[in-house]
């Protein structure tokens, strides 16, 4: 027995970080025998025997060591914080290792530094997600996308093992501006696109698991564009037992939303306030707190729109004046505790506690009246682009007063036991409780050369103006509906991972399972209970090759039990029949590591499979999700995702990726049709470069193409009938950027003295000003009986200043 056991100890901890003030993964702390490793937020603990001298040693493979003696008394807790420098000759390593952790487990990892540098139009990291194979945004209003052809409501979100959620009745991307996750708070950003473990919860496509950080000294963060701004404050207390940072953002996408081709007095005003505290209570028993608010606030007033499509020899073009306002809030509450409790060094138990309330209102009333017909398209007439001859003439009104109040709460025990030095076992069970109230009220009028125009699936059919109608006049679209659901969730998991040796070859493998059980009950609702089991593993090997490759193969079974959305129907009304969709999931991965002119590059790829049933088929206006609240169709997805990435220009990190998907279902055994977000091609990339004569001058290019969904299809009528695509999305957004101040310009007199980093930066959206499409707007010719789907188009080139600072 080591005589170490009777003596009497002290405990050092502390935070390590590189020059850039980021956390250092894996460093590795020895004292004698004695020893430890920071985990993924850069921290450390070590108990050392007390009034003697004991030298520490700091070491990584990518940073030069630091030696420390220390001589404490017994009992004595010391913190230390030390600066690791990196070693000149492995800085490319450094860069490209940052995904390093989460290789085998097949997870992305993006440096949050790059998500902070890079804005774009998207308000957070989903401005980088774009830029990944498999993920498709393809609408810059919204931070909505979808993962290997899911939908917007199969991804999940967590933000420090806490699950957050989103607003419900969003129907325009126009009508919500900010991402939940602050980027000014990001420590680290994970991202898995498939084959996710049983740890995370019950969706289809994808997680995004997102880590703030905890402070270890002061600091201020702020940025200011002409899309809005936002700021930042960290802190720490001096016996470092609290730490908090807090974050505001407001945002006004006015800039964007007056480019439309619809001229309007609109005021999209977006804001929210974030917090993330810390008390250590003790060296077992940790404290922490998040926190939000936000208000989303679309105020909108359209007064006219011209649209012109069609053919050189054929143009055709919509003139649509408009009448009414439109007005929009959407108010969200978000708080949760977590505690932890470090029993020792093997057993870590949590606590989980959250509430999230939303309070959502969509009211409007707006008249449409269109003039549909040929445009002069004679070059050198004065009247060149009017309209002069009319197919159709008529108007169109909608009226809404959709009210929503949801309340959500859960509470989550977590732990996990470290059986030895390469097997960690990990559980969980959680308890949801959903209460939602939700008035409904949407009903449209048609109106066509001065008669109203009848829904087709009525006897009734409206035939004017060939014969006369004596009939009463029927809304072409009425959805009335009133609920009051309570939605009870039990759920739990189990999973086991380990590394070991398979003869010269490391191999890592995880396996685990999930239960999910949920009740519906509510006014003039029959209480209905379903239970799944996802079981779910992975596999990864890398070979003793002289080649640095890793081979991952992971499946698994997912069931999305349906939320409140999924729950209800076209027509509004709640069916608590509804079935969890259901995913039969492969995932073959592969990861090439090399150098290219004497700098580290990585080639991934991944292709996979999805076989689903029970499927819940829906429609997709913008980013609406209606759904039929019918499990009567199934469906498949399969694809290839290829990234590239690393130093294409040294000391930046770039990539490239590509992605090929078909997707297709089969709804009631009638044939296999596209399903809304089959997106067959994608190419997307993301490059840095700097001017080498004056590297203070860096620049950006985000670029996205995909090819066209389908375009949907009037909300009558049969998705089988209307299988047309959207055109291709192509999307260009360039950066530049000058740095003033940083860690390598510092100064001590003049007014930048008081900066440690100070850029501005110039940006254009749509570089190319290419004409994007969303949606289509349907305009039926009365005489014809033709259904025009007219384009609803995304912003033309935008231009956009920056002002980034850090103190």
């Amino acid at each position: 027995m080591s005589t170490m056991a009777f003596s009497q100890n002290a405990t050092i901890r502390g935070v390590i970080l590189d020059e850039n003030d980021t956390p250092i993964y894996d460093v590795n702390i020895k004292a004698g025998d004695l020893g430890t490793a920071t985990n993924i937020n850069g921290f450390y603990e070590l108990k050392i025997p007390a009034n003697q001298d004991v030298t520490i040693v700091f070491t990584h493979l990518s940073h030069k060591p630091i030696t420390q003696t220390f001589n404490l008394k017994s009992g004595q807790e010391l913190e230390f914080n030390p600066v690791m420098k990196v070693d000149v000759e492995q800085i490319g390593v450094v860069v490209i290792n940052t995904n390093t952790r989460q290789s085998v487990t097949g997870v992305t990892t993006i440096a949050p530094e790059m998500i902070r540098t890079i804005k774009g139009a998207q308000p957070g990291v989903e401005n980088i997600l774009k830029t990944l194979p498999g993920v498709n945004i393809s609408n810059e209003l919204s931070t909505q996308y979808s993962v290997r052809g899911g939908n917007f409501d199969e991804n999940l979100v967590y933000v420090n093992e806490i699950e957050v959620y989103r607003p419900f009745l969003i129907r325009s991307g126009q009508q919500e501006g900010l991402s939940f996750v602050n980027t000014d708070l990001v420590q680290n950003v994970d991202f898995s696109a498939g084959g996710f473990q049983a740890k995370y919860g019950d969706k289809l496509s994808s997680v995004l698991d997102i880590t703030y950080r905890n402070p270890i000294k002061f600091g201020l963060r702020a940025d200011l564009s002409l899309l809005g701004g936002s700021i930042a404050a960290e802190t720490v207390s001096k016996d470092s037992k609290f730490s908090g940072i807090v974050g505001l953002r407001y945002r006004d996408n006015s800039l964007l939303i007056n480019s439309l081709e619809t001229e309007t007095n609109v005021v999209p005003v977006f804001a929210d306030a974030q917090t993330y505290l810390t008390y250590k209570f003790s060296d077992k028993f940790h404290l922490n707190f998040l926190g939000n608010l936000s208000l989303n606030k679309y105020d909108f007033k359209p007064q006219n729109r011209q649209t012109n499509f069609g053919t050189i020899d054929n143009p055709v073009a919509l003139l649509v004046f408009y009448e009414g306002q439109e007005k929009d809030r959407y108010q969200t509450a978000f708080g949760a505790f977590k505690t932890n409790y470090f029993v020792n060094d093997d057993l870590t138990l949590k606590l989980i506690t959250s509430a999230y309330h939303t309070t959502e209102e969509e009211y409007f009333d707006i008249l449409a009246q269109y003039r549909l017909g040929e445009v002069n398209s004679n070059i050198g007439d004065e009247d060149l682009g009017e309209v002069e001859f009319s197919e159709g003439i008529g108007s169109q009104l909608t009226h809404a007063r959709n009210n929503l109040d949801a309340v959500i709460v859960n509470v989550e025990h977590k732990g996990d036991y470290k059986i030895d030095e390469e097997s960690t076992l990990e559980w969980s069970t959680k308890y949801t409780h959903e209460d939602i109230r939700d008035r409904l009220v949407e009903w449209e009028v048609i109106d066509s050369a001065g008669f109203s125009i009848n829904p087709p699936n009525i006897d009734a059919f409206n035939d004017q103006p060939y014969s006369p109608y004596e009939g009463p006049l029927v809304a072409f679209q009425n959805v009335r509906a009133t609920n009051k659901v309570l939605i009870d969730r039990l759920q739990a998991y189990l999973q086991y991972s380990k590394r070991t040796k398979l003869g010269e070859h490391d191999v890592f493998y995880n396996a685990g399972v999930r239960v999910h059980n949920w009740n519906v009950s509510g006014d003039a609702i029959e209480s209905k209970s379903h239970t799944v089991f996802s079981p779910r593993a992975q596999f990864a090997i890398k070979p003793n090759w002289e080649k640095d490759m890793l081979f991952r193969f992971a499946a698994g079974m997912y069931y999305q039990p349906p939320f409140y959305r999924e729950l209800r129907d076209s027509s509004g009304v709640v069916q608590p029949d509804v079935k969890a969709q259901k995913s039969v999931h492969f995932v073959l991965g592969n990861e090439y590591s090399f150098e290219l002119w004497d700098r580290p590059f990585k080639l991934v790829s991944e292709a996979y499979y999805k076989n689903l049933s029970d499927v819940n088929p829906y429609t997709l206006e913008n980013v609406r999700i209606r759904y039929r609240a019918k499990n009567n169709a199934k469906a498949y997805a399969y694809g290839l995702d290829l990234r590239l990435n690393g130093e294409f220009v040294k000391g930046t990190e770039s990539w490239f990726s590509f992605s090929y998907l078909k997707t297709e279902e089969n709804i009631e055994d009638r044939g296999y049709i596209a399903r809304p977000t089959d997106q067959r091609l994608k190419f997307g990339v993301l490059f840095q470069d700097y001017v080498p004569s004056i590297p203070d001058l860096k620049m950006y290019l985000n670029l996205v193409y995909n090819t066209g969904v389908p375009g949907g299809s009037p909300s009558y009528a049969d998705p089988y009938d209307y299988q047309n695509r959207l055109r291709d999305y192509k999307r260009a957004d360039l950066g530049i950027s000058y740095v003033l101040v940083d860690q390598n310009k510092t100064y001590n007199s003049s007014w930048k003295r008081h900066f440690k980093e100070l850029t501005i930066g110039f940006e254009i959206f749509n570089m190319f000003d290419v004409q994007n499409s969303i949606t289509n707007t349907w305009v039926r010719d009365v005489y014809s009986k033709r259904q025009y789907a007219i384009p609803n188009y995304l912003t033309p080139r935008v231009f956009n200043v920056r002002l980034s600072t850090r103190f």
